[in-house]
């Protein structure tokens, strides 16, 4: 599918130690109806069969919304379920074989921890950037030394495709995140951490919004 920058305005990565088992489902639910506009299935210790069963459910209650779904690092994963792509890092399979095992119509995003990275991201090759960690997280304790809201700056500002900013993100961090160029920002805890996930997200998109309508 082809990728339109807004779809990254609020965008979602789950987390199992925060939304386990069937309540993986009633959160990303949750979230869409309150305005996330993208989401990625991440589980690091899941198996691949696991991943696959995951994203078939997701993919059954997110169809009706258009909201893109990807998987992070797992191509047969994706492949097994037909969904819209995956998110890969700097030290997982080449965003070149990627897209060979992929096909055209696919979504590759690929995470970039320094200007180099974004520098060296190829517009033919992936679809956005995930730029960061901006601020330390937890739910990614072996992250790279974080970029800041500066390093963010310098970072868009290279990229030549859409970018998503990453890693310790709340609502406080929607405009500062939209004004250093990014074109969303992407959240863990913020809403899988959260009582209301939908409320959560309702908030962060008013925030995003109200930025976005503020000269």
């Amino acid at each position: 599918m082809e990728l339109r920058a807004s779809q990254l305005q609020l965008y979602l990565v789950t987390d199992p130690s925060l939304c386990p088992g069937p309540t993986l489902l009633e959160t990303v639910v949750a979230a869409v109806r309150g305005g996330v506009s993208f989401v990625q299935l991440r589980d690091k210790d899941a198996s691949t069969r696991d991943r696959i069963s995951a994203a078939r459910a997701l993919k059954g209650v997110l169809r009706a919304s258009g909201v893109p779904l990807v998987i992070n690092d797992d191509i047969e994963a994706a492949l097994a379920s037909d969904v819209d792509g995956v998110h890969i890092g700097q030290s997982d399979v080449a965003p070149a074989r990627a897209r060979h095992r992929l096909g055209r119509d696919k979504i590759i995003g690929l995470s970039c921890e320094t200007p180099d990275q974004v520098a060296k991201a190829d517009p033919q090759t992936v679809d956005y950037l995930g730029l960061g960690t901006v601020f330390p997280t937890s739910t990614k304790p072996d992250h790279k030394p974080t970029i800041g809201l500066s390093g963010l700056a310098e970072m868009a500002r290279l990229a030549r495709v859409p970018t998503v900013a990453i890693g310790g993100l709340k609502r406080a961090h929607a405009e500062p995140v939209l004004r250093a160029g990014c074109d969303g920002m992407a959240v863990v805890s913020a809403i899988c951490g959260q009582l209301d996930p939908e409320g959560a997200a309702r908030d962060l998109c008013r925030a995003l919004r109200n930025t976005m309508e503020t000269p």
